[in-house]
């Protein structure tokens, strides 16, 4: 089911985006300021994300910069302003879409649905993932790491998989295990702990000159950033 992260301040607005994209089966996380919509980006994983340009605190173009340093998600303006140089300034700064209020809701959904088609199409494309020495073969379900091919238990190979898939992406204990273990997280990060640790040894023989994972404390773990 895909994710979609709603940052929008008016209150009825984003609920009525909330209850239509929900009937359409997907799964809705609303933020109605600034700052709260760049926290649940940077710490939450979400298919696409609808932002509104006048938001408290920070704006919808500061939120656009700072996804576009740690994510390709695709994300769809919404906004009163209906200047064509507004418009393109957006695109330019790594929006993949604009739509102009008062808007119609089924236009919002067929927008969405495109635009994940085309990001899904590029995600089955990009079977191979590099960063630093590191080569993922998304295919394969194998990890190079200075040209050593690492030997992964299931769990080891997914948190890698999640961490190279959202570069720069600070990831929360909670969000890892309900992310892999596909169960509700209860406080307890024994294993999470468990399988990072082995992952980092791993990580650390085939070439223990370089840094991989870093722990953002009292956040979770991001990759290092290059």
């Amino acid at each position: 089911m895909d994710r979609i992260l709603i940052i929008e301040d008016n209150k009825d607005v984003n609920l009525m985006l909330a209850e239509t994209l929900n009937g359409e089966g997907y799964q809705i996380k609303s933020a109605y300021t600034g700052i709260e919509g760049i926290m649940e980006a940077k710490t939450e994983e979400f298919d696409l994300i609808l932002l509104d340009i006048m938001l408290p605190y920070k704006s919808g173009d500061e939120i656009l910069k700072e996804v576009r340093v740690f994510s390709d998600v695709p994300v769809i303006i919404i906004s009163a302003k209906d200047m064509v140089g507004t418009k393109i300034d957006l695109l330019k700064l790594g929006a993949d879409d604009y739509i102009t209020k008062p808007f119609d809701l089924g236009e919002v959904v067929a927008r969405i649905a495109s635009n994940l088609r085309r990001s899904h199409k590029q995600e089955k494309m990009n079977n191979v993932l590099k960063y630093k020495d590191m080569v993922l073969d998304v295919n394969a379900k194998s990890l190079m790491v200075n040209c050593k091919e690492l030997d992964l238990t299931a769990k080891e190979y997914l948190i890698i998989d999640l961490l190279m898939k959202n570069k720069g992406k600070v990831f929360a204990k909670s969000n890892i295990y309900e992310s892999i273990w596909k169960e509700e997280y209860l406080g307890d990060d024994n294993a999470i702990k468990t399988h990072m640790s082995n992952l980092r040894n791993k990580l650390n023989k085939a070439n223990s000159s370089e840094e991989y994972i870093e722990t953002v404390w009292g956040l979770g773990y991001r990759l290092y950033k290059d």
